[in-house]
């Protein structure tokens, strides 16, 4: 697991993690928001009343109403992103990641409104007379590029297990054996189930579903989140400002967060941005495709309210949760993962200023850092390590305290442990201890410290459990729709089955080999659909100047 990590963060490198990819993303949505005139400002009225009927027509072909199309699309952007995804960015890049968090929603606004709009316009009927659509379809029917409608849906077949399905289930059992002691077996074997009852329906059963729990699980985490930030009402104006004043500079260490780069922060709140809202990722549109709506702008025009609620409200609420409660900078008890945990030459502490310099460059990746990863055989009596000062054990981008290496969990280990560049080798000893903590367990320890006391941690795995299963169904459209593109009807349920398996294997998978396996699949989905969408600019300016002159038209002949 451990080497297939590296690799994958390897591939990442030159995906998501690279330099130029939150430029692009970033400045793809500033283009279309300059050349459309800030739509997000000029339409978000508008949209609104879009959503409410005020302008729908009865023949107006489509498998759903707008809110339903929205409660889908939402269900597919509104899960572990809000969650845990908002943690790791905050655990990551400091408080800084959440203005760039806010950038992205900002701009991805407009972003969303094309590509929805160009895919609801070239969207299909297909043989069993549902609507499909979603970038390959205009990809294939307007632009004649069929080679990259067939890249986009199989990366969006490999997305729709690294987004929708894997990260979403992980972290639910994670959640749910922290809170409430359940094997996560148990928990992907009893979910895997009820998934698979949902989606054999296709798009108005999964559609009916995700308009009821979309509400219920909004209304729950909203009035969760508050009952914190007004418990800590005094550190909100601290928390802001640290948003602000970091976002230009990197984040400065605070407690057992060593501090984060300007890079590292920008980078990691641009991905987990995207991760939340999919902003020119192009899976909203193959939900808003099913929408009945004559006109591909109306439906587009809804989307704008997509990274709204999504990321400025809901990511908000998180942020400003674990910021205003101070856990993201306090160390906690926990079993270390294997691919955070990390052994170093040398004795280091996060209290000596130079020390916490030295330790910073390490974890942001600077070159001229001393740290060296250690290699040799280490002593462990009674479970304690006998470093004598010539090993720091790092995890979670943090000093470990109180180090433990157990067997089975609680008996203490003694003999000798291999480390090979800074990773431990022997695979049936368990390693405990006090460190930073990251994703949903850190959003779940931060809402203990609310009105709620220690029962507001209930929230995150209920909250959690809503948010990614509705995820996780509205994924396994997304699939489906793109298996139909390339291969027809047929191909679905074997997509299916395949489906439910792999999420009922994430739930007991390796945290960190899941969260960066779904990197590589944003971004493979992404580029193509970033491209498609500047090659039809003009073409979307001029749809939107067509839908307001008939509207205007309209309200004339009134």
């Amino acid at each position: 697991m451990e080497a297939l990590n590296n690799f994958l963060l390897w591939i990442d490198g030159f995906l998501g993690s690279a330099t130029y990819f939150p430029f692009l993303l970033l400045g793809v949505g500033l283009f279309f928001t300059l050349y459309l005139g800030f739509p997000q400002v000029r339409y978000f009225r508008h949209a609104w009343r879009v959503l409410a009927g005020k302008f729908d027509k009865k023949d107006s072909q489509g498998d759903t109403s707008h809110f339903q199309a929205l409660s889908t699309a939402l269900s597919g952007t509104v899960g572990t992103g809000n969650i845990g995804g908002v943690a790791l960015a905050i655990f990551l890049g400091g408080p800084a990641a959440i203005f760039w968090m806010w950038m992205t929603a900002f701009l991805g606004m407009t972003t969303k409104f094309v590509e929805v709009t160009l895919s609801h316009k070239y969207r299909v009927k297909t043989e069993d007379g549902s609507m499909a659509g979603g970038p390959m379809y205009y990809m294939d029917r307007r632009l004649n590029m069929k080679w990259l409608a067939v890249i986009f849906a199989i990366a969006t077949i490999i997305s729709s297990f690294g987004t929708g399905n894997m990260p979403q289930i992980n972290n639910i059992a994670q959640s749910m054996e922290q809170t409430f002691s359940i094997d996560s077996v148990w928990t992907g074997a009893i979910l895997s189930i009820l998934l698979a009852m949902v989606i054999i329906g296709g798009i108005k059963r999964i559609a009916a579903v995700t308009s009821k729990i979309v509400p219920i699980m909004g209304v729950v985490y909203v009035i969760g989140s508050l009952s914190v930030i007004f418990f800590n009402i005094d550190n909100i104006g601290s928390s802001f400002v640290s948003i602000f004043s970091d976002a230009f500079t990197g984040s400065a260490a605070a407690g057992g967060f060593l501090g984060a780069s300007f890079a590292y922060a920008f980078n990691r709140g641009v991905n987990r941005g995207l991760f939340s809202n999919e902003a020119g990722q192009g899976s909203a549109p193959i939900a808003h495709a099913s929408a009945k709506a004559k006109d591909p702008v109306a439906e587009g025009l809804v989307s704008i309210l997509e990274p709204f609620l999504d990321t400025i409200l809901i990511c908000t609420l998180t942020g400003l949760v674990i910021l205003s409660s101070g856990v993201w900078t306090e160390k906690f008890e926990n079993s270390f993962a294997r691919s955070d945990l990390n052994f170093v030459v040398g004795e280091y502490n996060d209290v000596e200023s130079e020390d916490r310099q030295e330790l910073y460059k390490y974890l942001n990746g600077f070159n001229d850092t001393e740290i060296k990863h250690y290699s040799g055989t280490l002593d462990v009596v009674d479970g304690k390590a006998q470093t004598n000062g010539e090993i720091t054990i790092l995890h979670a981008r943090s000093v470990a305290e109180d180090v433990r290496f157990v067997i089975a969990g609680e008996d203490a280990y003694s003999g000798q442990v291999k480390i090979e560049n800074g990773n431990l080798i022997k695979e049936d000893i368990e390693v405990v201890g006090k460190s930073l903590v990251h994703s949903a367990a850190l959003t779940s320890l931060a809402f203990a410290n609310g009105y709620f006391g220690d029962y507001g941690q209930y929230i995150i795995p209920i909250t959690l459990l809503m948010f990614a299963f509705s995820t996780a169904i509205a994924w396994s459209y997304y699939g489906d729709r793109a298996v139909v593109y390339l291969v027809g009807q047929k191909g679905v349920m074997p997509y299916r089955i395949l489906y439910v398996a792999g999420f009922f294997w994430a739930s007991f998978a390796d945290t960190t080999l899941v969260w960066t396996a779904s990197y590589i699949a944003i971004v493979l989905m992404t580029l193509p659909n970033l491209l498609g969408m500047i090659l039809l600019r003009r073409e979307m300016k001029s749809t939107v100047k067509s839908y307001w002159k008939d509207f205007g038209d309209a309200d004339k002949k009134k």
